[in-house]
């Protein structure tokens, strides 16, 4: 199968985050934002080299660090943020932080049409989560956001 470009077309892409222990991650993924596991799979020591967990309508995969793939942690932190849409971005923040997450920033209305925040899990890993509170049109958002910059 190939796309209008004729390059190959993409089949599936989803994320795969490194944590320095997988099964606690897995485990507060599970509790705090419902996931649930569909395949997991070992080294003889035991180290998670890959599971695979569903949210809501998407996947991510879940491993634990080795020398090829450090967690966030080794790296001095992630540059890389994972947007979650939900439909209670209060609940779902408060699970995050029951279960070991801290706030980045608090979840609040934003002038992008959003309730949401950014939490950062137990592993290093940067997750915005968001619910829409009005429907905006992108020019509409950019109208608000050029009047942030503007004052």
């Amino acid at each position: 199968m190939t796309n209008t470009t004729g390059t190959p077309a993409v089949t599936r892409l989803y994320a795969r985050l490194v944590v320095s222990d997988a099964a606690r991650a897995i485990d507060f993924y599970q509790e705090a934002l419902g996931a649930e596991e569909t395949e997991r799979y070992t080294a003889r020591d035991g180290r998670i080299v890959h599971a695979m967990l569903r949210l809501g309508g998407t996947e991510i995969a879940v491993k634990d660090e080795d020398d090829g793939d450090p967690a966030p942690p080794s790296l001095g932190g992630s540059p890389v943020i994972m947007a979650l849409d939900v439909s209670d971005a209060d609940a779902v923040a408060e699970a995050m932080l029951r279960c070991g997450a801290t706030v980045v920033y608090p979840v609040a209305d934003q002038h992008y049409g959003q309730r949401g925040g950014r939490l950062a899990d137990p592993f290093g890993h940067l997750w915005m989560i968001s619910r829409t509170i009005e429907d905006l049109t992108p020019e509409q958002i950019q109208e608000r956001t050029t009047g942030l910059f503007t004052s």
